[in-house]
């Protein structure tokens, strides 16, 4: 019998730490088995720049998850982004021995290995190495070459890139907090598979994931990825800036953007005021939601006016590169107030509001519906399509520990007590306890040399 396949997506985000746990339904949607959420502490922008606080922040999310779900979870996929990433085009081609054969997996899997070993600027590293359109012996334009003749395969690759000690820094925060690391995505691209439809992809769209510390940029056309970039601002920075404009503290600045922040001042009257209390008994200070909004325009405007200009450095504005799907917001960020119509003013582009809920099964949680989780969601399916088994229920751990321990002593000695010594040896039994219990000795050895290695794994 088949283990079921299930899914663990961690994302390590600037303000919110989120370990999910999902599995495929027997109608192919996503069906959320657990959800741990911690605040994010010590990383700065998408980087991680304090690795004790964060392997705590982690262990805390991860510790919620499996409660929530009864699942123990063994390894995750994370989502990777930060202003250290960028991103490169880059052509490359293979010369194949034998043009008489069909062109394999294998062929474009060398083709691809072939690209991650490109030499990068110092103290880089490439994380995705993304094919783009074929070309054989010199037939453009092919989406899928596997299973045609050609002497000579060629490609044009996305290439994403980033620092090598971030990336390293976010892997060791992952294995001291005690779990296996199965996967890197750049983030916008599992935010992609969660809210973007295919057909959106081949028409033409910009994602735009509004998180904490960065706002992330995906570009798809002809159902292919062209282009991403990692925006170093996010709701922090807008956040950061109530907080100066209106002198409050943060955890102040942050209720008042979320309950009362427009992106759009025309909308607030003049004498719309909210009322915040003062610190250690002091008067309560008065705040215009006209000001709250102008502030809060402000930075939304330079944030969206950076991306755009990312979107055109794309190319939009030819017309073989237009993007007629438009622009799809997701991320905490997306729930600001007429964000929406701003990007529509600011871009002159389509915009709706990206929600992961088409690949969730139906009875899931209106929560688990939010932008909040779209990068989240799409790690789960990054996850599940590796087809390991990364979470193990706790029953299933737990039943084979007497099997293991117990059973086996009142077994072994009920029989040679009992059986006469002669007939020991034709008899089978006794053979298949001694088998079994080596089986078993191997089994603990094994076990033990897995913790011993764990050990020093944690030592380094």
């Amino acid at each position: 019998m088949n283990k079921e396949s299930i899914g663990v997506g961690l994302d390590i985000g600037t303000t919110k730490i989120v370990a999910m746990i999902g599995k495929k339904n027997e109608y192919g949607k996503l069906e959320i088995l657990g959800v741990g959420k911690s605040k994010s502490l010590g990383v700065h922008r998408g980087v991680v720049n304090n690795i004790t606080q964060t392997i705590q922040s982690i262990q805390q999310a991860i510790l919620e998850a499996e409660n929530n779900s009864g699942y123990k979870i063994n390894d995750v996929v994370v989502g990777i982004a930060g202003q250290h990433i960028r991103s490169i085009q880059h052509s490359d081609y293979i010369s194949r021995k034998n043009p008489e054969e069909v062109i394999g997996e294998y062929d474009i899997e060398q083709l691809t290995c072939q690209v991650q070993n490109l030499s990068m600027l110092p103290g880089e590293e490439i994380i995705h190495a993304l094919p783009q359109e074929f070309k054989i012996d010199g037939q453009s334009e092919i989406l899928e070459p596997v299973g045609m003749y050609g002497a000579r395969v060629e490609s044009s690759f996305h290439i994403v890139v980033g620092q090598a000690a971030s990336i390293r820094n976010l892997g060791r925060c992952v294995k001291n907090a005690g779990l296996e690391l199965t996967g890197l995505t750049l983030e916008p691209l599992a935010s992609s598979d969660a809210v973007l439809s295919e057909e959106e992809k081949e028409a033409g769209v910009a994602l735009i994931d509004i998180g904490g510390g960065t706002t992330d940029l995906a570009v798809f056309k002809n159902g292919v990825i062209r282009h991403t970039a990692v925006i170093p601002f996010g709701g922090n920075v807008i956040t950061e800036d109530i907080k100066e404009g209106c002198s409050i503290i943060e955890k102040q600045a942050e209720l008042l953007k979320t309950r009362f922040g427009s992106a759009w001042p025309g909308e607030n009257k003049d004498n719309e005021i909210v009322s915040i209390p003062g610190l250690r008994g002091r008067e309560p200070k008065e705040i215009s939601l006209k000001n709250l909004s102008k502030i809060i325009h402000a930075r939304v405007v330079e944030i969206i006016e950076q991306v755009y200009a990312e979107i055109k450095l794309y190319g939009h504005d030819e017309s073989k590169k237009k993007l007629i799907a438009g622009i799809v917001l997701t991320g905490g960020g997306s729930q600001l107030q007429h964000i929406k119509q701003l990007v529509e003013y600011i871009t002159g582009m389509d915009t709706r509001i990206g929600y992961p809920n088409e690949h969730l099964a139906g009875n899931s949680s209106e929560e688990l519906s939010s932008p909040l989780y779209a990068t989240s969601v799409g790690l789960v399916m990054e996850s599940l399509r590796n087809q390991t088994n990364s979470a193990t229920p706790f029953i299933e751990m737990k039943t084979p520990e007497p099997v293991a321990v117990i059973a086996p002593e009142p077994v072994v000695e009920n029989p040679v007590e009992d059986v006469v010594v002669e007939d020991l040896k034709p008899t089978p039994t006794p053979t298949v306890l001694k088998e079994s219990q080596e089986r078993k000795k191997k089994y603990d050895f094994n076990n033990l040399l897995g913790k011993i290695k764990e050990f020093l794994d944690n030592v380094e």
